[in-house]
Parts: C-alpha cells; sequence; structure tokens
C-alpha cells in the first residue's frame, strides 16, 4: 500500500475521498469498483476501517490487517488505516474519533454504508458517519479546527435500496475482483459466513452487473444521497448516456 504523502513537517495532503468500512472488507466487496475508478482518474483516495473485523467468524485481526493491506494495494490507494473501535460495539458515541480523523484527513467526498442493514455494525456505522461529518464542522468540538465535508455518498451492501444514482466501473471490474481476494480468510473460513458462501463474489458481481445494465454499460456501483443532484448541461448528460437495458416504463 502506498503511504500518504507527506509535508515535512508529517502533515497529509488532503484527500479527494475517503472511502469507510465498518470492517476490513467491507469497501472492497461493496464500493471497491468505484475506488478503484476514483484512483485510476488521479484522485487521492483512502480507505478507512471503523474497526479491526476482531469478532469476525473467521481470522484474526494480525491476518485481517495483511489482506487488507493487500488490498489496498491491488485498489491503489495513497491511504488505509484502521480506527481501532470494537468489532460489533459501533455506536454514535464514537463520533469524536472519527471527526477527527476527518479533520486530519480532510476528505471532500465520503462513502460510507447505509443505514439499513442486517449487521448491526453496518446500520449503527452510518449514524456514526452522519454524526461525525456533523461534528467535523463544528467549531465548537475540540480540540479547534474544523473541515466541511462536501457529501455523503451512502452505499448499499446486501440490501435492496432505490439508487440515487449508480457508478459505472466497467473498467474497473478486475481490480475490485482482486481486491475482494485478497480477504482469503473471509471467502474460505473454515466456519461459514455469508462472505465465504462458495457463490458469494459470484453474487455480488451480479449484483454490479444488474446495476450496470441499468445503465447500459457492464457493472455499475450504486450509491444514495439525501441531497438534490443538479444537472448543468442535460443535452451533453443524456447524449453521453448508453442506452438501458432494463428502461423505465413511461407513462402515457
Amino acid at each position: 500500500m502506498r503511504g500518504r504523502d507527506s509535508t515535512g513537517d508529517g502533515s497529509a495532503r488532503p484527500l479527494d475521498v475517503l472511502a469507510i468500512g465498518p470492517h476490513p472488507d467491507d469497501v472492497e466487496l461493496f464500493c471497491g469498483g468505484t475506488v478503484a475508478g476514483l484512483v485510476r482518474r488521479g484522485y487521492r483516495v483512502g480507505i478507512l476501517d471503523l474497526t479491526a473485523g476482531e469478532r469476525a467468524s473467521n481470522g484474526t485481526p494480525k491476518i485481517r490487517a495483511a489482506e487488507a493491506r493487500a488490498a489496498a494495494d491491488v485498489l491503489g490507494v495513497d491511504f488505509r488505516e484502521c480506527l481501532g473501535l470494537p468489532d460489533l460495539g459501533l455506536k454514535a458515541d464514537q463520533a469524536p474519533e472519527l471527526a477527527l480523523a476527518l479533520r486530519r484527513l480532510a476528505p471532500r467526498l465520503v462513502l460510507a454504508p447505509v443505514a439499513v442493514d442486517r449487521h448491526p455494525d453496518h446500520a449503527a456505522a452510518a449514524q456514526l458517519v452522519e454524526r461525525a461529518v456533523f461534528m467535523a464542522n463544528v467549531a465548537g468540538f475540540e480540540p479547534p479546527g474544523r473541515h466541511r465535508v462536501d457529501e455523503v455518498l451512502w452505499y448499499p451492501t446486501r440490501v435492496l435500496v432505490e439508487p440515487s444514482f449508480a457508478v459505472d466501473i466497467s473498467a474497473d471490474v478486475d481490480a475490485k475482483r482482486r481486491a475482494m481476494q485478497c480477504h482469503v480468510s473471509q471467502l474460505k473460513g473454515a466456519r461459514p459466513t455469508l462472505v465465504g458462501a462458495e457463490d458469494a463474489l459470484q453474487r455480488i458481481e451480479e449484483r454490479d452487473r444488474f446495476y450496470g445494465a441499468q445503465l447500459g454499460v457492464a457493472a455499475a456501483e450504486p450509491f444514495v444521497v439525501h441531497s438534490r443532484l443538479g444537472i448543468d448541461d442535460p443535452v451533453a448528460f443524456f447524449r453521453s448516456r448508453s442506452p438501458a437495458f432494463f428502461p423505465e416504463r413511461r407513462s402515457r
């Protein structure tokens, strides 16, 4: 994994994008193609794992950390760090720790899991991120310093949501697959889990193809935003779109 670019005083240049995952494999599984694509386009991208995944059914924190580093190398991110919060113990009152990390890393965009999920840490992470993003920009939150995140892009995990938009990852499918495959302890663990199922990666890739088909591309990852999106040039925007395989039915 490439280290963060540092100045002489040890501070880092701000990130363009910070992808936050509750556990060390979540970013790769659910928005890894987007991360790879952003890196390929020249953006400074980092990954922040909230926990070390120490309570997982398979793998130790040491093994999972090594797998996370290998996946970061595949994706080409500038930075990866574990915040060290307790696995199966994420909650909103841990927001100050994350808010300080946001001030330090200063990302313009944050990618984080949606608030609806079967895993309690995924749902809690969404609340934690939302609160931390707010706190990071509050001058009265000590120590002094402020950072405003432009937008949080919420990625779904194993739940169906109506996305605000989807990112074309057709050129980055291979990088996403190789990054996912780095997490051997989770994919091939002795104890059965959802991600350890024989067809787990195939299901994720089928999901990406499904969202891609809605855009008329090979694969895409969905995101939800809580703000209204605007288009400055609708002619250019719609002219550049490929025909969708599943066009929406138009009412008469």
